[in-house]
């Protein structure tokens, strides 16, 4: 069949589609981009000092950990209906609700990798007159990148998916293509707008992985010595 025959016999995979909305479908996946680095971002600057607060006074632990659980319990669609009297309709509803969502696996990866850290590290840092800003900085975070990176791979694909559920008040970035896509069953608009969404989540798990590796060289190291 001619490419450009798929768009009236609503095909899944047309060439003109592509082709044709290319702007549009350029502009979906950028506000997917931005609206997911926004939110991991964000969600990285807050469940840092929750992590350290949790570790600090262990009192503190027991009620972050439970709340950021219960936040990541509550169903999407009711996070975002429940944040549009605050927020209006806007993208930052999105952004806010994949923040909270992304709380429970940054805490949790944050602590057990600071957790992770030798203690023989702390005592051999402390020895050398290391403050506790530098003993955080120069030596427990460096030992726990490992599990923090695995945590903010981890957060980044399920923000990228829920990203999606945005669509419903018009901020979902490749999801308001999905959406229409399926409200109009146009096939060639579902099809390219799931797979682009698919193509980001495993393009930006892989430059992860890559910077995970490039700041902790030990790690390669450490298993080629084993193999």
């Amino acid at each position: 069949m001619a490419d450009g025959n798929c768009l009236i016999s609503n095909e899944w995979i047309c060439g003109e589609y592509v082709r044709t909305r290319g702007q549009e479908l350029t502009d979906a996946t950028l506000e997917h981009i931005g609206i997911t680095l926004a939110s991991v971002a964000i969600g990285l600057l807050v469940a840092f000092p929750l992590a350290l607060l949790a570790r600090r006074w262990r009192s503190v632990a027991g009620p972050v950990l439970g709340l950021t659980t219960i936040l990541y319990t509550v169903p999407s669609l009711a996070m975002f209906s429940l944040l549009l009297p605050v927020f209006g309709v806007s993208a930052a509803v999105v952004i806010t609700g994949l923040v909270l969502y992304s709380l429970t696996i940054l805490v949790r990866n944050i602590m057990a990798g600071l957790a992770s850290v030798p203690e023989e590290a702390r005592e051999a840092a402390r020895g050398m007159g290391y403050g506790p800003l530098r003993l955080l900085f120069g030596v427990e975070l460096p030992l726990a990148l490992p599990a923090l990176m695995a945590g903010l791979r981890i957060t980044t694909v399920s923000t990228v998916s829920l990203t999606t559920v945005g669509a419903i008040i018009g901020y979902g970035g490749l999801g308001n293509l999905i959406y229409e896509g399926m409200r109009s069953f146009f096939k060639a608009e579902v099809l390219t707008a799931s797979v682009l969404c698919v193509a980001l989540a495993v393009v930006a798990d892989l430059l992860l992985l890559g910077l995970q590796r490039l700041l902790t060289p030990w790690a390669r190291k450490s298993r080629k010595g084993t193999t």
